[in-house]
């Protein structure tokens, strides 16, 4: 495993506190309709990703997503600015603002998205995987979900396919304990998520997903496994989201309270705890780096502002179209 050093602490401090600040953004953007459609936010859930990146091999390991995908590809290298100006709806953005807050996607850094509909990824990064096993190569696909969607068929029949072919992925379980807005002790008779893998003879197990450190140890294993033909893992991230399902939820299946009790476990916060006690960096200098990311994060939204909407003509540059194609031909 990589070693987790007073740089890797500073990393993750500045990359969870940006993208924390990112978003934030988002949110008070949303609110003055500058960002349109459903908008769904990962503040609490940093550390999971942040984990997840230092056992990563960025140069040749995929990612793949739900509709909170908004941080995932900055944290895989795709430019800040560019996914605001996509939330935007601008032609900046990452898929030319086709896309929007659900469908940020970048092929160069390996990111396949960002999917709206609940549970349909699943499939496809074990599909991703595969065609690493095919072609030999030495690539592990890390497929996301939320606790909502393991409720799906599809990640059964990919949990089945994954252990048949012995596939290089691991999939990931961002338990936030409300999917939607529903308690995972209210769908299901079993609120241990993990245990879904034990069906499949699946390496399965839970995992703080507060605490980066243990996040990159427990992933670390999971990549190693699948990178040397071990196959594939299932690990049950306990999270938790302190803004809502998405913008429009109102929130009335949890207490403000319950809220402000996770917020004392806040990710962020144990990063920054660790790096003053062990004196890797002073307050003083903990509040340049808030400085840099809050610049950063004007820099993003004064690009997307600036930018362009797509022209109209753009509507027809992704659709297929053949006009001699066999069976739409209508005889008079």
């Amino acid at each position: 495993m990589k070693k987790i050093t007073k740089e890797v602490y500073l990393k993750w401090y500045e990359d969870m506190f940006f993208w924390r600040k990112f978003e934030d953004k988002l949110a008070a953007v949303y609110i003055q309709q500058k960002v349109r459609g459903f908008l769904h936010l990962y503040n609490g859930q940093e550390a999971v990703l942040a984990g997840a990146l230092h056992a990563m091999d960025l140069e040749k390991d995929r990612m793949i997503t739900a509709y909170r995908n908004h941080v995932q590809p900055i944290g895989m290298g795709v430019d800040p600015r560019k996914v605001m100006a996509e939330l935007y709806g601008k032609v900046t953005g990452t898929s030319k603002g086709n896309g929007g807050s659900m469908h940020i996607f970048s092929k160069e850094h390996r990111f396949y998205g960002g999917h709206g509909i609940v549970g349909g990824q699943i499939p496809l990064g074990a599909g991703l995987a595969f065609g690493d096993k095919y072609f030999k190569r030495d690539s592990v696909t890390l497929c996301y979900m939320g606790d909502g969607a393991v409720r799906q068929g599809s990640l059964h029949e990919a949990f089945n396919l994954a252990m048949l072919w012995q596939l290089p992925v691991v999939f990931i379980c961002e338990n936030n304990g409300y999917a939607m807005g529903t308690s995972v002790a209210r769908t299901s008779h079993s609120t241990d998520i993990w245990k879904l893998g034990l069906g499949y003879e699946m390496p399965c197990g839970p995992v703080d997903g507060m605490d980066p450190a243990i996040v990159a140890k427990e992933m670390d294993k999971a990549i190693e496994r699948a990178r040397t033909g071990g196959g594939p893992t299932f690990l049950e991230m306990k999270t938790y989201r302190y803004r809502g399902h998405s913008m429009s939820d109102a929130q009335h299946y949890r207490t403000k309270e319950e809220v402000e009790e996770y917020k004392k476990i806040d990710p962020i916060t144990q990063v920054k705890d660790v790096i003053l006690e062990k004196g890797y960096a002073s307050e003083d200098d903990l509040k340049k780096i808030d400085k840099k990311v809050k610049d950063l994060v004007k820099e993003c939204e004064k690009f997307a502002e600036e930018s362009d909407f797509p022209p109209k003509e753009q509507l027809y540059d992704t659709v297929y179209e053949q006009e001699d194609y066999p069976f739409l031909q209508h005889k008079l």
